[in-house]
């Protein structure tokens, strides 16, 4: 086998096609054949078959929810892989075992390891020999459990060859719209493709079109459905800018509930109380999500304790999601790239920031809904600062800026988002908030850069 270096192991994978850059092609069985995936996987003893497995299929909140499932069966003391995408800054945590990377080195010799099996399969594409990696690796690790996000769809992804435990369903909304489907139904069957006969399924609170299909999948394949918000119940406590609250209970629990509520919170029985450091109410459900997930790998033989859900809950890390990056000045980052995200993100705007004013830095891919984005965000902005991402599909900021003209809103260009966010924070008036968003891109490279400007300084007060 071939030595190669991590540069040489990352050029060797981005010489596939690589849907995640390209604006136009067919999502189609055609085009996305398990079968190749399958194959491949086969040739190296199918590793994919060798742990439990959590399917997490989604539009919004499936990186949240794996993030949380796995954090507790980490701290349950089980060896837990986690895979997701794409990445903020770079592509090696998109395999994390108990939280961490998979080191440079270690990617490197895999994909030169699967460079000849990979030749021998036609047509694979840099995603699929990803998500083969991230089997082969878990697999090599020995991992007890990998949690699994869907990279687009569900039914045609690379990741749907796996068994699973339990299969987790997030908020529903629309995206990729081209490629899924222009009703909320279509896109529903595509997600819903990950569930398998008889696999239990946690299925997040739905407009009621999703709900439908995605229930009628369910009854097909004999999948026992567990509905968060009608099955399982939570609700939203008190919040600061470092956690909020989470209460949780069955709906065999509805009368204590009740009972709780009515004697003002002083009765004996109260329901189950989590801590999260990821913030908005849309954290709120996710948590929920990964909550019931872990109900039901408990019922499976997984010995999870709620002193370990407690844990994991508690220090659970998911960056670029209505992050607060710096309290002075107030820098939030956020990764909203869609209609529905972008209303979430103004709600958990005047949640923690009631009347402060907003500056937005705003850069988005140019085949998303910004005009939609705009509508529900920019009421709510009060300077806007249009950039890009370096990225293919970044969409041109002198355009961006074009298509915010009517809000009333004073509009300045950045062709980067280090230009975006020093002239932000250069201009920031007392009380306001810089807000960073529009896609996980853009998001990423604020990150990257803040971090440099601190380790700058950190230096130059050394010297």
């Amino acid at each position: 086998m071939e030595k190669m270096t991590y540069s040489q192991a990352l050029d060797y994978l981005y010489s596939f096609v690589d849907y995640s850059v390209k604006r136009k092609y067919r999502y189609s069985s055609e085009v996305f054949q398990l079968s190749r995936v399958e194959q491949f996987l086969h040739a190296l003893g199918d590793p994919h078959l060798q742990y439990r497995v959590v399917h997490v299929a989604g539009t919004k909140g499936k990186g949240s929810t794996c993030s949380m499932i796995a954090a507790a069966l980490t701290s349950a003391g089980y060896r837990t892989g986690m895979y997701t995408s794409p990445h903020l800054l770079r592509i090696t945590e998109r395999f994390r075992i108990d939280g961490e990377e998979i080191p440079e080195e270690k990617f490197a010799d895999l994909v030169a390891e699967l460079k000849p099996v990979a030749e021998t399969v036609p047509d694979l594409t840099t995603y699929e020999i990803a998500t083969v990696l991230m089997f082969l690796y878990f697999a090599r690790e020995e991992v007890d459990v990998a949690v699994v996000e869907v990279g687009l769809g569900g039914r045609l992804d690379a990741t749907n060859v796996v068994q699973p435990d339990v299969c987790v369903i997030t908020s529903l909304s629309y995206d990729h719209m081209h490629l899924l489907g222009n009703s909320l139904s279509d896109i529903a069957r595509e997600k819903a493709g990950i569930i398998k006969p008889g696999v239990p399924v946690v299925l997040a609170p739905q407009q009621h079109e999703a709900n439908r299909v995605v229930e009628e999948v369910a009854r097909e394949l004999q999948a026992p459905l567990l509905r968060v918000g009608q099955d399982w119940h939570f609700s939203h406590g008190s919040h600061s800018l470092e956690y909020q609250i989470v209460y949780f209970w069955s709906d065999n629990d509805r009368p204590q509930m009740e009972a709780y509520i009515d004697s003002g919170c002083g009765e004996e029985w109260i329901p189950l109380r989590y801590e999260i450091p990821l913030l908005g109410y849309h954290q709120v459900i996710n948590c929920a999500n990964a909550r019931v997930a872990l109900e039901v790998l408990r019922n499976t033989g997984l010995k999870i304790s709620e002193e370990h859900i407690h844990e994991g809950f508690r220090n659970v890390e998911w960056r670029g999601r209505f992050q607060i990056l710096s309290r002075d000045p107030t820098i939030v980052i956020d990764s909203a790239h869609n209609r529905d995200s972008a209303l979430r993100l103004r709600i958990a705007l005047d949640d923690y920031f009631p009347g402060q004013k907003v500056t937005l830095i705003f850069g988005a891919s140019a085949d998303k809904d910004i005009k939609g984005m705009f509508t529900d965000l920019l009421p709510r902005i009060s300077r806007l600062i249009t950039t890009r991402a370096n990225h293919p599909r970044a969409e041109d900021p002198g355009k961006l800026s074009d298509k915010a003209s009517g809000y009333g809103l004073s509009v300045q260009v950045e062709e980067d988002v280090a230009s975006a966010l020093q002239r932000a924070i250069s201009q920031v008036r007392p009380d306001e908030v810089i807000l960073v968003s529009g896609s996980i891109f853009i998001a990423g490279e604020a990150i990257r850069y803040w971090e440099e400007q601190k380790q700058k300084n950190q230096e130059n007060q050394q010297d």
